[in-house]
C-alpha cells in the first residue's frame, strides 16, 4: 500500500517524491519517530521523548501555497541525479548521494555551484539524521533542537527550498528562549515549519508568532501543537 501511494504521486500527480510521508502514515506508532532507510525500506522505531521531557512539537502553517509540480521540486531531484553522475567519474561505485561520504568533500567542492550545494545538503542531512536518532535515544533534546536549526539552514542555503515566510517563522520561533530548534518541513517553497518548544512556553510562542508574522506578512498563520500518533490501522466494524 505504501509503494502504491508513492507510485500514484509519482506517475499520476507528477511529483517525483520519495516514500517518507507514505511510510510514516502507514507504519508510525504513538510517541515514536521512524528512522527509515529509503533504499532497503528497513526501518526502526525510535522513542520521541518530547512530552515526558516537558517539550512539545509545534507545527506552524505559513499559509503560503505551493504547487509542487510547478515548483522547482522536481528540478532538485534532477540536480541530485546529475551530481551523482558527475561524482561517479571519481566514485564509480556510488548510485545515489547517500553513498557519498563527507570525506569526499573535496570532490563535492569541485562540482558546479548548484550541484555542489545540492550534494552538500544531502550528504550533511544524512549525517544529521544519524545524529538525530542518537540524540533521541539519549534523550538529548538540546542536541536534537540544534540539528533542526542546522537542517533548516542547509535547506535554506544549499538546497534552496525555503522561502521568506518560512525563514521568518523559524527566525521568530528560535528567538524565544523556550525553543530548542526549528526547521521547515515538507517539500518547501511554502507550507509549514516545526518547532521544538518547552510546553510552558507554547502560549508565548503562539502569541508572538501570530502577532509578528501577521504584522510582517499580512498573513495569519495556523498553529498546531501535536504529538507522534499511531499510523494506519485496520479495524473491524460490525
Amino acid at each position: 500500500l505504501v509503494k502504491l501511494a508513492q507510485r500514484a504521486e509519482n506517475e499520476f500527480v507528477g511529483v517525483k517524491c520519495g516514500i517518507m510521508d507514505q511510510f510514516i502514515s502507514m507504519m508510525g506508532e504513538k510517541d515514536h519517530a521512524l528512522f527509515l532507510d529509503c533504499r532497503s525500506l528497513e526501518y526502526q522505531l525510535v522513542e520521541a521523548p518530547f512530552e515526558k521531557l516537558g517539550y512539545a512539537l509545534v507545527v506552524i502553517n505559513s499559509k503560503v501555497k505551493r504547487g509542487l509540480v510547478d515548483s522547482e521540486y522536481n528540478l532538485r531531484r534532477a540536480q541530485c541525479e546529475e551530481a551523482v553522475r558527475a561524482l561517479q567519474k571519481d566514485l564509480p561505485y556510488i548510485t545515489a548521494l547517500r553513498d557519498v561520504s563527507i570525506n569526499d568533500l573535496e570532490l563535492i567542492n569541485n562540482l558546479p555551484i548548484k550541484l555542489r550545494k545540492r550534494a552538500l545538503h544531502v550528504v550533511t542531512e544524512n549525517l544529521r539524521v544519524l545524529d538525530g536518532v542518537k540524540a533521541l535515544e539519549e534523550n538529548d533534546l538540546e542536541t536534537f533542537g540544534g540539528l533542526l536549526n542546522e537542517s533548516h539552514e542547509s535547506l535554506r542555503k544549499d538546497y534552496e527550498v525555503s522561502c521568506f515566510e518560512l525563514d521568518l517563522l523559524v527566525e521568530i520561533a528560535t528567538s524565544l528562549p523556550g525553543t530548542l530548534g526549528a526547521r521547515m518541513t515538507g517539500a518547501g517553497f511554502g507550507g509549514s515549519m516545526i518547532a521544538l518548544v518547552a510546553q510552558d512556553e507554547v502560549k508565548d510562542l503562539q502569541a508572538k508568532v501570530t502577532s509578528e508574522y501577521t504584522q510582517r506578512t499580512g498573513i495569519s498563520p495556523e498553529i498546531f501543537v501535536f504529538s507522534a500518533a499511531q499510523g494506519g490501522i485496520t479495524r473491524k466494524v460490525d
